[in-house]
């Protein structure tokens, strides 16, 4: 002891022996944590055992919090804590992409943050098929994107779209042609309506302009007529002979008195029969009263039909009416005589089922 100080003096030896545990304790701490962080990065902790991949949309303006805990609500994340962890090293925290990711089985958190971070979409396929106005559309699209219906509402049914996009109003429903077609969920209403002029582009090829062409009618005009086909006939093999009596109609100047384009103009779309009232409504749709074709069609109409038009059976029928038998087919005839007996026939049917409307 000098001045007050105490000097500790440790054995060579000793000192041999702190140095050995440090390193020992140093190494167990460093091969624990590296152990731990190797877990992080590579052990799997997305849809373990979850019986497959899953898609996961991330709506646009979501937090890194909102997405973790929805990917921990659905019972997608195992461990929250390593995948917020690796998120704040990797920087996604502050990059969160919206869209639709395929999250695959058994997937590690750096997979998956890679995926999110990169904004690598997975295509979704919309479908729609059926739709009698364009205003049911919004309805039949947006569950399958990232816009809602009223948001594509505003858009589709905006006074100048449209026209922007080359129609009449009560054309616009003619632009789309039922299929599925794959977009990235992010996709926004103008772009998708885009995308769906690019289509009725590409379906109105050369060769199908050359059959409309044949028959005198643009692509519009056999758009409304497959429309009406559609309307009188679920019975696609027999659609190019109810089109072949349109046509045939037409080419002579004979009204077309499709009792479709009454329930139309009606907008009453649970009639099941037409009544001679019924013929009597003023309205540009009522083609008993008005010759040609509506202004427009009164559906959507389905590749089927329209290839139906394109692709009519040449006859010499006149009249058609459903038969009797309620299967769906018709009876076709070449004179109103014929026709009347086919007429009679099928409303004695529908009077003994009690079918008054």
């Amino acid at each position: 002891m000098e001045g007050g100080k105490i000097t500790l003096f440790l054995p060579a030896m000793d000192r041999k022996k702190l140095v050995a545990v440090f390193m020992i304790v140093f190494t167990v701490m460093a091969s624990s944590f590296a152990f731990y962080f190797y877990q992080i990065i590579y052990t799997p902790n997305l849809l373990i055992d979850h019986g497959g991949d899953q898609e996961f949309a991330i709506p646009k303006n979501s937090t890194f919090r909102e997405v973790r805990n929805t990917l921990y609500n659905l019972g997608y994340l195992n461990d929250a804590v390593s995948f917020s962890f690796l998120a704040k090293i990797k920087g996604y925290d502050t990059q969160v992409k919206p869209g639709m990711y395929l999250l695959k089985e058994n997937m590690t958190n750096n997979e998956a943050i890679n995926l999110l971070r990169s904004g690598s979409q997975t295509p979704v396929k919309v479908t729609f098929s059926v739709a009698r106005k364009v205003e049911e559309l919004p309805e039949k699209i947006a569950p399958f994107v990232g816009f809602s219906a009223e948001e594509i509402s505003q858009l589709l049914l905006h006074d100048s779209t449209a026209t922007y996009y080359g129609f009449e109003a009560e054309e616009l429903i003619a632009m789309f042609i039922p299929n599925t077609y794959e977009v990235y969920w992010t996709i926004t209403p103008k772009a998708f309506l885009d995308r769906m002029k690019t289509e009725y582009k590409k379906f109105w090829s050369d060769e199908r302009l050359k059959k409309a062409e044949a028959l005198s009618l643009s692509p519009l005009e056999v758009a409304t007529l497959a429309s009406i086909v559609e309307s009188e006939t679920k019975k696609m093999d027999e659609a190019p002979r109810v089109a072949g009596v349109y046509l045939n109609r037409l080419k002579r100047g004979i009204p077309l008195q499709a009792d479709p384009t009454l329930v139309f103009a009606l907008g009453d779309f649970s009639i099941r029969r037409v009544l001679d009232e019924d013929k009597k409504i003023d309205s540009p749709y009522n083609t008993y009263k008005y010759e040609g074709l509506p202004p427009g069609p009164i559906s959507m109409p389905s590749i089927a039909a329209l290839e139906s038009v394109l692709n009519y059976e040449e006859h010499k029928f006149l009249y058609f009416c459903a038969r009797a038998d309620f299967s769906g087919y018709h009876a076709f005839a070449t004179n109103l005589i014929d026709h009347n007996k086919n007429a009679k026939a099928f409303q004695q049917a529908l009077n003994k089922e009690k079918i008054f409307r």
